[in-house]
């Protein structure tokens, strides 16, 4: 998010300082020097510079910089670096924690620490997540500013990298901690984010441990105590699963499996080494086996406390095993008319056995497609091309589909046995930051989409809402201008918008993706946040975001959002022998994309009912776009958000390199900026 209207940004820009390498700020000018103390270190060099309207004293001694008589984004930056290199990597600006990830252990987070901000107000002890964490839940019983009780949301948001994941294990920590953390509902929740973590992180070449996907944990309350909890999914990154860029990797789970499994699950699962497989040959690997070999037994031990049976766990390894040798199918160019044969019949048969279907109906799945017009069978054979993304698309669906079910058994296993009337919740999301590539395709134009909706969330909620309320209560103030980004939501939501114009296209057999940004340059060139793009060898537009100018690649995108699943797919899979796969195949998807959630299985509850009605659709409606479940799941989103007051965490990367100690002033800059 921009800080540069909340921090009131004067613009003036401070270019001449360094740090040296022992933490000391130099400063080259003409001006006489005057001594000050840089908080922390002996430095005897620092100069004031006449030119800005503040002198640098104590710099790094402030825990809260809106206490700062003058701030811009350049104070904001020296405090933050004095802060980081004295190993004080959180930071208040007003009620926002600004937290700069250390890149390394600071031992800051044990029982003592907890305990120390477990009943303090946040003005009296240092900036720390565990203070956050402590003053949400205050806030949510009402005891923090003498108010009624009312449900909380924590908003983190930052680059990928920054801190974001752990800085939700954290707050969630903490939250259970301030409950006792003792009951086994508790210590089911606090495993609920390395067990998503195993499915749903992979390795990229900025972080080690990045999510692919949004998530929103809801924790329910009764009473003071936690009740329950729901995590909602978004946008899961299943494209992953078939195709990595250099210097990623696959999920997780499967570097789990090569090192944790046992012989004897080797050969049940039929499963080789990571080099065997197409999905995961190329994927680089730097942790050694022993790391993983102990991240599978923690998932293991995660799956049995949360509530996975030991058949649903075997079910799980051998379609996740199914996936790996389905993708090593290949094929032969085929023959006249004929379809594609497949060259690697073992592959066919170890996939068709660990999903528990046929070879044959595998194979017809992989190589041809059956469609049913009025009474008429009409068969159409895939050109080998056509067979290897109908392979990928087998491999993609299923993974994705997994993942969901998985989200589900933990909201089964974790829903509360009532939902009362003063049920509170303190939400905590945790969101992929925006994202601006050299190619930008569909996934980044829903993620940066995203963004902009939390954006809006953060001004109505920092600016416009605050400022109603003084106005209303007849409070003097200067008023704070800042950048209302609803025209870009209205480009991509609004009838005729981006997304309802890829529907359209989409839902057109002969659409393709340069007909599509035809339409969006007849209907949308006037927009002030719409970019049309010179012609090229695939058809691009570009959109002027919040954050920045990005150029959007249109190559896939009709296919991407249609996420067509071929009925007879469908209709093997329902078949299947394996029960998981026969269940995640036979479940509706939501409005929002995801799988509906089954009937309760929690032990302690006899009546099998929903949690709530269903959001499904029903079995005869249109399926809806990939684009339009996504709009329902962040309008669901904010719906959700809207209902609590809201906190913000913005996590700060320090360097681009993931190197300890090293604050890089630019690199800082463009994330508060």
């Amino acid at each position: 998010m921009r800080f540069n209207a909340i921090l009131l940004t004067t613009m003036q820009y401070w270019y001449n300082h360094n740090y040296n390498a022992k933490g000391k700020l130099n400063h080259n000018s003409n001006i006489l020097l005057t001594f000050y103390k840089l908080q922390g270190f002996s430095c005897s060099n620092m100069a004031h510079n006449p030119r800005l309207s503040y002198c640098w004293r104590d710099v790094g001694a402030t825990d809260n910089l809106a206490e700062l008589s003058k701030l811009d984004e350049n104070r904001i930056l020296i405090e933050l670096k004095a802060r980081y290199l004295n190993d004080e990597i959180y930071t208040y600006v007003g009620d926002i924690l600004i937290a700069v990830n250390p890149l390394k252990d600071l031992h800051i987070y044990g029982k003592k620490t907890a305990l120390a901000y477990k009943n303090a107000k946040l003005s009296e002890q240092p900036p720390h997540i565990y203070a956050t964490a402590s003053h949400v839940y205050k806030c949510m019983l009402g005891v923090e500013y003498d108010a009624d009780p009312h449900s909380q949301c924590i908003v983190i948001s930052g680059e990928s990298g920054a801190g974001k994941t752990e800085s939700t294990k954290l707050v969630v920590k903490q939250i259970i901690e301030l409950c006792n953390g003792n009951t086994q509902l508790e210590q089911q929740i606090l495993q609920v984010n390395p067990l998503l973590e195993a499915f749903g992180n992979a390795k990229t070449v900025i972080n080690e441990n990045s999510s692919r996907f949004g998530k929103y944990i809801q924790l329910l309350f009764h009473s003071g105590k936690v009740v329950g909890a729901k995590i909602s999914e978004y946008l899961l990154e299943k494209s992953r699963v078939v195709h990595q860029n250099a210097g990623d990797a696959n999920f997780h789970i499967f570097n789990y499996m090569f090192a944790g499994c046992s012989e004897e699950q080797r050969q049940t699962f039929k499963l080789g080494s990571r080099e065997n497989y197409r999905y995961t040959k190329s994927c680089d690997q730097t942790a050694d086996a022993t790391f993983y070999q102990n991240k599978f037994e923690q998932l293991q031990n995660a799956m049995d406390l949360v509530g996975f049976s030991e058949e649903e766990q075997d079910d799980l390894l051998a379609v996740l095993s199914g996936v790996l040798s389905v993708g090593n199918v290949d094929f032969a160019d085929k023959v006249s008319s004929e379809r594609v044969g497949v060259s690697q019949v073992d592959d066919l048969a170890a996939a068709a056995h660990l999903f528990g279907v046929k070879p044959t109906d595998l194979q017809e799945c992989l190589t041809r497609l059956t469609n049913s017009t009025r009474g008429e069978q009409i068969i159409i054979n895939f050109s080998r091309t056509q067979a290897e993304d109908a392979r990928d698309a087998v491999a993609k669906v299923i993974y994705g589909r997994l993942f969901s079910w998985i989200v589900n058994k933990i909201n089964q296993r974790l829903s509360p046995d009532q939902r009362s009337i003063d049920q509170l919740e303190i939400g905590i999301l945790d969101i992929f930051g925006f994202e601006n590539f050299a190619s930008n395709s569909f996934e980044q134009a829903c993620i940066n989409l995203a963004n902009e909706h939390l954006q809006y969330f953060f001004n109505e909620h920092i600016f416009s809402l605050e400022q109603e309320e003084y106005k209303s209560e007849g409070i003097k103030w200067s008023h704070i201008s800042y950048s209302d980004n609803q025209p870009l939501l209205d480009l991509f939501l609004k009838k005729m918008g981006i997304l309802a114009l890829l529907d359209e296209e989409s839902h057109f057999p002969q659409g393709t993706d340069a007909s599509f940004v035809d339409k969006l340059n007849k209907n949308l060139s006037s927009h002030e946040c719409y970019k049309k793009q010179r012609a090229a060898r695939t058809p691009r537009f570009a959109i002027q975001h919040y954050a920045g100018h990005v150029t959007y690649d249109v190559k896939n995108w009709l296919e991407k959002n249609r996420d067509t699943i071929p009925p007879s797919l469908m209709s093997m899979l329902k078949q299947s022998s394996n029960l998981l796969l026969r269940t995640i195949f036979k479940g509706n998807i939501t409005r929002t994309g995801t799988l509906a959630l089954q009937n309760r299985t929690r032990k302690s509850v006899t009546a099998k009912q929903p949690i709530r009605p269903s959001t499904s659709a029903p079995s005869n409606s249109k399926k809806l776009t990939v684009g339009t479940q996504f709009k329902n799941s962040l309008q669901e989103l904010i719906r959700q958000m809207s209902k609590a007051n809201p906190h913000f965490i913005r996590c700060l990367k320090p360097n681009a390199s993931r190197l300890a100690g090293e604050f890089d002033d630019k690199y800082i800059l463009s994330q508060v900026s």
